[in-house]
């Protein structure tokens, strides 16, 4: 469908279930969902959805993960009060991906970082970077 689709004139409806249908899972039933600060562009982390998470975030405006290591949901911030609101949830051009654009509360990271991407790779090996280093403000 989505060949179909990225034909589409512009402002062309689709619906919401024939949309998340048509997105192209992993065999665990899983896409890639990268979170992305709505207002900033930086880029804070990447998780796992699936359709039933995906519905959760569009219909409360809160963030809801399908969590690997625990199978279960994982409404992000749930715990730590760091919660991610959706602000829009967009689709690549393949429908194997989605990017959620959020307004991120606090950090985004487990390791109170805000965002996940701390490590960068050097010639000598991979430097640990803070929250500055990694093009965030202070």
């Amino acid at each position: 469908m989505f060949k179909q689709w990225e034909r589409a004139p512009a402002q062309t409806l689709i619906a919401a279930s024939d949309f998340i249908a048509a997105l192209k899972f992993n065999a665990d039933g899983l896409i890639p969902a990268i979170a992305q600060q709505h207002d900033s562009g930086e880029v804070l982390m990447m998780a796992w959805m699936n359709p039933a998470s995906i519905r959760e975030s569009l219909a409360t405006g809160q963030v809801c993960y399908w969590s690997r290591s625990r199978q279960t949901y994982w409404r992000k911030g749930e715990s730590s009060g760091h919660r991610q609101l959706l602000v829009a949830l967009r689709a690549d051009c393949d429908g194997d991906t989605l990017l959620l654009l959020v307004d991120q509360q606090g950090p985004a990271c487990h390791t109170n970082r805000r965002n996940c991407f701390f490590f960068e790779a050097q010639a000598e090996g991979f430097k640990v970077l803070n929250d500055v280093d990694s093009g965030l403000k202070p």
